[in-house]
């Protein structure tokens, strides 16, 4: 006889009563009050409207930079190369090139040349004028491509979730395109906005020999040159920055003695050595703060600044210094993004997706409910609760887990309805036959949930094996439609399993038939 203790039917029924707990913000029409923790089901972007922007990202200006660096890589090599005389170094968007006349220096460069970087493929032409040709193979330009993608994606999914957007969708798609899909989202400027600025800050030192007239002249050196400031000034800096932003570890607002904001920032430990070092050594001077190529503030350094701490000034309101430390924050964009495509999803069309799915949930629902009382009785009556367990059970899952749901993931609910009765109709089945070979009730009942388990197992196992292939290669509502599917079969296993069997016994201990209501 199967008995269970008082300790485990305790803990079904606080399983059940959580589940019907948390799905209970799903049916409130008010939510605005709800606390953090006790919230409804998060809706996608094809439930309740939303923006989704496709961001291309710029790898021609990825790899112009990697070409003026290895410009810059190739050029110290030569140096160090002594008797090797060259000519014409420049760096285009995909190849560096050198003219070197004497063949032994050539040959000596060339060598050198590959130690520089893996990938790299030297070659020299073919008319026999010297000229040397450093490029990458295909398959170092792919791996940076896919670097690029990844970097993109991680910073713009930080910067999202900075500006609070409920579960946005961030995902590489392509070699060179970064997907946004942004739920309840309107109106997507300031996301725009906000993705559209590189956010790479350097600090260089202000050239206080050359004044801006004389560079415009020309009478500029080589290691330095002219940029334009924030508030429409110009700067002569140093082109070599003295610290790297890529060293910042947090950035806020905060206000100075006027009350007005300014942007704190804090270097790490390697930042902070080489800042301290800087500005200790160049008391007096000007130190030209650079984002995305622009001079924001170039203050003057009054004292060496040890401590790793530093604050931007400027015509900033509280916002646009919310604005730039969120930036820096969440890091520099390898590359920048441009807008392909842009589509708002409309309100209206995601209640009307969603009024569509609830009517094809409940029509499913109501099929599974007359099937079972018309071919099980009482025990499917029994099995029609489960079902109402199982519902609120996956709802409060989805609730508790912050799981967004999709128009997929509403599909993957109907399937489950279905699915929820197999598990029963095996044990129902079973039951059956013991009975008509002459076992009692009792024995039937044991028998029919023990000898199923294993099949019941056996086939959502199966299942759970393609909802996790689904998952793993999927994006988007193809993954939304997997953790839906899962999450129901692992109630479902519950509820059909261990609550129907519960409700069974108990029903057998009160009323002790003599007759199977199947």
């Amino acid at each position: 006889m199967y008995k269970l203790s008082l300790q485990r039917i305790l803990i079904i029924i606080a399983v059940c009563l959580a589940g019907v707990f948390f799905a209970i913000p799903n049916v409130i029409q008010d939510k605005t009050s709800l606390p953090k923790w006790w919230q409804p089901v998060n809706l996608g972007l094809d439930l309740q409207g939303g923006s989704s922007l496709l961001l291309q990202v710029k790898m021609d200006d990825v790899l112009k930079d990697k070409m003026s660096t290895l410009e810059d890589s190739v050029r110290q090599s030569l140096r160090k190369m002594r008797g090797v005389r060259y000519q014409n170094l420049s760096s285009g968007k995909d190849a560096v090139t050198v003219k070197i006349a004497d063949y032994k220096a050539r040959d000596k460069a060339k060598e050198e040349f590959r130690k520089l970087d893996e990938g790299l493929v030297v070659t020299e032409d073919e008319n026999g004028e010297g000229i040397v040709t450093i490029s990458y193979n295909e398959q170092a330009i792919a791996q940076l491509k896919a670097r690029i993608i990844d970097q993109s994606v991680s910073i713009v999914r930080r910067r999202i979730d900075e500006l609070g957007t409920k579960e946005p969708i961030v995902q590489g798609q392509g070699s060179d395109r970064v997907l946004v899909q942004l739920p309840g989202v309107q109106n997507p400027e300031s996301v725009k906005i906000l993705l559209g600025k590189t956010a790479k800050m350097d600090f260089h030192l202000v050239d206080e020999t050359t004044s801006v007239m004389q560079a415009k002249r020309g009478k500029i050196s080589k290691t330095s040159r002219v940029m334009n400031g924030s508030e429409g000034e110009q700067y002569v800096i140093i082109r070599k920055p003295v610290v790297g932003g890529e060293n910042l570890t947090d950035a806020r607002v905060s206000f100075d003695e006027t009350g007005h904001p300014v942007v704190s920032f804090r270097f790490n430990t390697i930042g902070g050595r080489q800042f301290a070092e800087v500005t200790s050594t160049h008391v007096g001077h000007r130190l030209a703060i650079v984002l995305d190529n622009e001079v924001i503030s170039a203050p003057n350094i009054q004292s060496a600044i040890t401590g790793g701490n530093g604050i931007i000034t400027g015509n900033f309101t509280t916002e646009s210094a919310n604005d730039l430390a969120l930036l820096l924050r969440s890091g520099a964009l390898p590359a920048p993004l441009a807008v392909l495509e842009e589509r708002t999803v409309g309100a209206g069309l995601g209640a009307d997706s969603i009024h569509d799915g609830v009517i094809a949930s409940i029509v499913g629902f109501v099929a599974v409910i007359i099937f079972m009382i018309l071919a099980y009785g009482l025990f499917g009556l029994m099995v029609d609760v489960t079902l109402f367990l199982n519902l609120a059970i996956m709802l409060g899952v989805m609730s508790f887990i912050g799981t967004t749901l999709t128009l997929p993931g509403i599909a993957g609910i109907i399937l489950t309805i279905g699915m929820a009765v197999d598990a029963n109709i095996l044990i129902f089945e079973r039951i059956r036959e013991e009975v008509n070979r002459g076992r009692t009730i009792r024995d039937a009942i044991t028998v029919g949930f023990t000898e199923a388990y294993r099949t019941i197992m056996d086939s959502n196992l199966t299942t759970l094996a393609a909802a996790a292939v689904l998952f793993y290669f999927g994006s988007g509502p193809v993954r939304g439609f997997a953790v839906t599917l899962t999450i129901g079969i692992l109630t479902s296993m519950f509820t059909s399993v261990t609550v129907s069997r519960l409700m069974v016994e108990a029903w057998m201990a009160k009323f002790k038939p003599t007759k199977l209501p199947l």
